[in-house]
């Protein structure tokens, strides 16, 4: 790159490289920050992306392929007595009501995509810029570097992830199962809407995680059949375990001034600093959407930029603190959606459960209602 960067992007997982390619497709010199890959075990992560995400991705050519990206054409929420509520993605006059997206896939498109972006450079270490942006995860050492107060509160929950193939085709359906305890088990179709293979996510009690984590393989799938009712028949574990502790979190500022500058210095000459993705959030897994709060964040951080003042430079305090209040509004109201969800479910005293599961039935007979908050989830805000 002839010319110094004007953005520095430190991490280079999802959100860091789709930020990198839309401020590059604006003109905005950048460096990317990519560390040396470690080896690791496989990654069995997927996640939910709803239709914004995808046009998002689509736009930067970089969706993964059919078999990498499963739609879900319904999804089935079940309560622990009886309570259901169902979507569809017909009802809903949309393609699809969101895609599992096999995120080894989606790195590799994204990373190809860099790879012939000559906006981008790749560089090792972090470089100077008017703009340095944080998309280094839920434990990112510059985030604690620059002073940001990261609240977090910690459920007594791990979640457990892994791949299946099921004796029954998924047809496209997502399922969920909430039980009295909080936990909430997710069945994610992958591989085509008719195919076998399956994505879990099993957010359990932190004291029962080690147990299903040292399991042998046939009682793990017992048990994962039973936490589902049968609902795809014999479940059958294909790839190993994982497991991480849950929380929600938010970070106090998400923008700022980097430390060190001189007094007065000028809008012009000021280095300044954002946060985007799990640097600057978290929220707990059972709605699907932390994935799409990341990119989102990122989409509307390069639209900041793009319709800035041609005087103004890609990190005025002023762009940043509209990229901050746009986006703290969403995340606080599906941090707080996810939350009271989650709280809903793990109390099981008194007439709560025959209430909450009366409710659900209730909201599944509300046609309105439901289309609206599925269009909320599908980044559709209209």
């Amino acid at each position: 790159m002839a010319l110094p960067p004007e953005v520095c992007i430190r991490g280079a997982g999802i959100v860091g490289r789709t930020l990198a390619l839309l401020l590059a497709r604006e003109r905005v010199r950048v460096a990317l920050v990519v560390p040396p890959a470690a080896a690791g075990k496989e990654d069995i992560r997927a996640y939910a992306l709803n239709t914004a995400s995808r046009k998002l991705l689509e736009s930067l050519r970089a969706w993964p392929d059919a078999a990498h990206a499963t739609p879900v054409r319904e999804m089935l929420v079940n309560g622990d007595e009886g309570g259901r509520v169902q979507f569809n993605a017909v009802r809903q006059k949309v393609e699809a009501l969101a895609w599992i997206v096999d995120v080894p896939a989606l790195e590799k498109q994204l990373a190809d995509a860099v790879r012939f972006q000559p906006q981008v450079e790749v560089v090792a270490e972090p470089v100077p810029a008017a703009l340095t942006v944080v998309c280094e995860g839920k434990a990112s050492t510059t985030r604690e570097a620059l002073g940001v107060t990261y609240a977090v509160t910690r459920y007594p929950q791990h979640a457990i992830a892994a791949r299946l193939e099921a004796a029954e085709p998924h047809d496209g359906v997502a399922r969920q199962w909430f039980n009295d305890k909080g936990e909430v088990l997710a069945l994610l179709p992958m591989g085509g809407v008719h195919g076998r293979s399956l994505a879990l996510v099993w957010s359990v009690d932190q004291l029962r995680a080690p147990a299903l984590l040292a399991q042998g393989t046939e009682e793990f799938n017992a048990a994962v059949s039973e936490a589902s009712h049968g609902a795809l028949g014999a479940l059958q574990l294909t790839s190993e375990r994982a497991a991480w502790p849950l929380a929600r979190a938010i970070a106090d500022r998400w923008t700022g001034a980097m430390p060190g500058q001189a007094q007065g210095a000028s809008a012009s000459a000021a280095h300044t600093w954002a946060l985007a993705g799990d640097a600057a959030h978290t929220v707990h897994p059972l709605a699907g959407q932390g994935l799409n709060l990341g990119l989102a964040d990122a989409a509307m951080l390069a639209e900041v930029i793009k319709q800035r003042d041609y005087w103004r430079s890609v990190g005025d305090a002023r762009l940043l603190r509209r990229y901050e209040r746009a986006r703290r509004a969403d995340v606080l109201q599906m941090s707080l959606a996810t939350d009271g969800l989650q709280q809903l479910f793990s109390h099981s005293a008194g007439p709560l459960p025959t209430l909450r599961n009366w409710g659900m039935r209730g909201f599944d007979r509300t046609r309105l209602l439901k289309h609206w908050i599925a269009n909320q989830a599908m980044g559709l805000r209209a």
